[in-house]
């Protein structure tokens, strides 16, 4: 089982990670992307990504908006699982942006 991370990690992973915002026991990114279609295939590239890790976000996809939520529930709150999601999910977007 994952093993919850201490505040201090957290902010310290945060500062890494610039485009997420922290809440309670979790992360969150919303992507704006240029057209539903891109919103849909960047989905779909990040859930490829996820399945591999077998970690899965929440996924709340609002037209061309879809903000990723990050939690470890079989810890309770974040792990290092989530902030190595949340590095993958940031080249994905990073490339989609590059290559559009």
């Amino acid at each position: 089982m994952a093993t919850l991370l201490s505040d201090s990690a957290i902010q310290s992973a945060l500062d890494e990670l610039p485009a997420w915002q922290l809440s309670p026991g979790s992360i969150t990114r919303t992507v704006d992307s240029a057209t539903f279609p891109d919103a849909i295939a960047l989905l779909q590239r990040i859930a490829a990504v996820a399945e591999a890790a077998d970690h899965h976000p929440d996924i709340d996809v609002r037209w061309r908006k879809v903000t990723y939520t990050l939690s470890t529930h079989s810890a309770g709150g974040l792990t290092e699982l989530d902030f190595d999601l949340a590095r993958r999910i940031d080249v994905l977007v990073d490339d989609s942006v590059r290559f559009a």
